[in-house]
């Protein structure tokens, strides 16, 4: 796992995803060496640049121009990126053009979310998986019931990681990246 003390960061692009997190959808996504996985919403890369290292290919979309200058920066930094595209478009108008894909991971859908869930339910091959990441309630609730309208079974997962932070008369727990991780697996 990359430390997230190495990624490059910016105030203008979120992320990266927290290690402890990134782990989770690693294990829920039970990623091979032969699977291509979509990352949709990439923000700084955190995910991207993990499953660079484990995947057949990565294709990574983000609508911001400075995160996917973000990402590219950490492939970089990381010695990744020969097997990951970079697409900076909007999720919904780049998965159109993406076929073969094993694992989608949704972390930003710029209010497309259902549209977006459908067009990967499109592309997927039998037996992929869809993760989404979401912060907000509605978020969550809009998932959930679009990948049940989508014959998926989803199950959710909601994770607060805390690291303690030592102090003169104590250690203190900070809440970091609270989160939901929706996984489903195509029937």
């Amino acid at each position: 796992m990359l430390d997230d003390m190495d990624f490059i960061k910016s105030c203008n692009v979120p992320g990266p995803t927290k290690e402890a997190i990134r782990a989770i959808i690693l294990y829920k996504s039970d990623v091979k060496d032969t699977d291509n996985v979509v990352d949709v919403g990439c923000g700084t890369g955190g995910i991207t640049c993990e499953f660079a290292q484990r995947a057949n290919t990565v294709t990574s979309i983000d609508i911001n121009p400075e995160a996917i200058e973000m990402t590219q920066k950490n492939l970089k930094k990381f010695g990744l990126g020969q097997n990951v595209t970079l697409i900076c478009d909007d999720g919904a108008n780049a998965v159109k053009d993406i076929d073969d894909i094993d694992i989608a991971i949704v972390g930003g859908s710029g209010r497309q979310l259902e549209n977006i869930l459908e067009l990967i339910d499109s592309k997927l091959n039998s037996n992929g998986r869809i993760i989404v990441t979401a912060i907000l309630v509605d978020t969550k609730v809009e998932a959930v019931n679009k990948l049940k309208e989508l014959n998926y079974n989803p199950k959710i997962m909601e994770v607060n990681i805390s690291n303690g932070r030592v102090l003169d008369r104590g250690i203190m727990m900070m809440s970091e990246n609270p989160i939901a991780i929706i996984s489903a697996k195509k029937r």
